[in-house]
């Protein structure tokens, strides 16, 4: 099997972080015997706006790279900000057509799987049908919650999801909000994210914290600094955890609000902004924090939750997406109200009792890579067998 996996949700050297469970889960598919895979991750520039210091970063980025074993070509593709937004598929389908038809004649994958519904999702239909292969997408949680409810955009979505050989979901709520908005029920497969069960691990606490310097109680939050993700809630919860210092792993356009946020809550001091974290070096902050807190409004069932149990670390987040999928005892935390308060007395009552680590890790042991992997290959052969069927 020759897959094409389609993904603007992909790092690069810029972004290290950005897809990474993307990236990985690609990993776990090209490593599959008689699976041979190649990325297209596609970046969106503004053509007037090119040199801004938002894209300017990537310019370096090489159109062209072997990264983690992965064959991945980056081209760009011009977006329209704003209401222009609406027309990213079409524009990206229509800079992708080429270069796919000359790539299909050295490469001829029969399957493309699209990691992102918008705008890869109505992108890869347009190619697929272009290019005569079934097309897979992928929901991931704001794709659905955000651009499938935005005008212009929802209904390309949609549409999408109906035209689609195969959906994934990566969550069961998000598999429901999907078939409520329309979509096929019989096409829809839940298909949990994984965790390197190696790297993400129980480790010696006291040693991480002196390692950065940290004592007292720690609380991370991983994930880009935006408005969605609630980082404003946790700074405001801080204010009632006298002692704990949060540390924010993370870039993104609400830096500057967050610190005037942390300065006007009095615990500047005690807020720890990290930027832009490697995959590889988030270990480290799990293994000293005592809590991960994210108080994001919306997700479809985040990798940092597993990947925080993983480390032992009990997590205080919002009932939303697929978290009661992961967050699914005692011991793996708590989901509360999107309020300071809600967040901070869930804080205190973990601090102050709890759980034991072996246990919290228990929750995170259904999520693999191995059986991601295995997973997701079942479903793409199967629409290349039911493709060929129907030729």
């Amino acid at each position: 099997m020759r897959v094409l996996t389609l993904s603007t949700l992909f790092p690069d050297a810029g972004r290290p972080a950005f897809g990474r469970f993307v990236e990985r889960q690609t990993q776990g598919l090209a490593a599959r015997p008689g699976v041979a895979v190649r990325v297209v991750a596609p970046i969106g520039v503004p053509p007037l706006l090119s040199r801004h210091p938002r894209y300017a970063a990537f310019r370096a980025v090489p159109l062209h790279e072997v990264r983690g074993g992965l064959d991945v070509a980056r081209p760009r593709f011009p977006v329209v900000p704003g209401p222009g937004a609406v027309l990213g598929a079409r524009l990206l389908a229509r800079r992708l057509l080429p270069m796919l038809r000359r790539l299909h004649a050295d490469f001829p994958f029969n399957v493309i799987d699209a990691e992102f519904f918008w705008p890869d999702g109505p992108a890869a239909v347009r190619l697929g049908a272009a290019l005569g292969v079934p097309v897979s997408i992928k929901a991931r949680g704001a794709d659905i919650h955000y651009w499938g409810t935005r005008r212009g955009c929802a209904q390309q979505v949609v549409d999408a999801g109906r035209a689609a050989a195969g959906l994934l979901a990566v969550s069961g709520p998000l598999r429901a909000d999907m078939i409520a908005a329309g979509m096929p029920a019989d096409r829809i497969a839940v298909h949990h994210t994984g965790v390197d069960q190696a790297a993400f691990t129980i480790a010696d606490r006291a040693a991480a914290k002196t390692a950065l310097g940290l004592s007292g109680p720690v609380l991370l939050s991983v994930g880009h600094l935006i408005p969605r993700k609630g980082q404003a809630v946790a700074i405001a919860a801080l204010a009632h955890v006298p002692g704990a210092t949060l540390l924010l792993a993370g870039e993104g356009p609400d830096r500057a609000m967050l610190e005037r946020a942390a300065e006007t809550a009095g615990v500047a001091d005690r807020v720890r902004f990290l930027g832009n974290v490697a995959h590889a070096g988030l270990p480290a902050l799990f293994a000293a924090a005592d809590l991960f807190v994210l108080p994001t409004a919306s997700e479809g069932l985040a990798n940092v939750w597993v990947e925080s149990l993983a480390c032992g670390v009990p997590v205080v987040t919002t009932d939303i997406g697929g978290a009661r999928e992961v967050i699914d005892r005692p011991a793996a935390g708590r989901l509360v109200p999107r309020d300071p308060a809600a967040f901070a007395n869930a804080i205190h009552t973990l601090l102050a009792d709890p759980p034991a680590r072996e246990a919290t890790r228990a929750a995170a042991q259904p999520f693999s890579w191995g059986r991601n992997a295995e997973q997701l290959e079942a479903h793409l052969r199967a629409l290349v067998a039911a493709g060929a069927g129907n030729r």
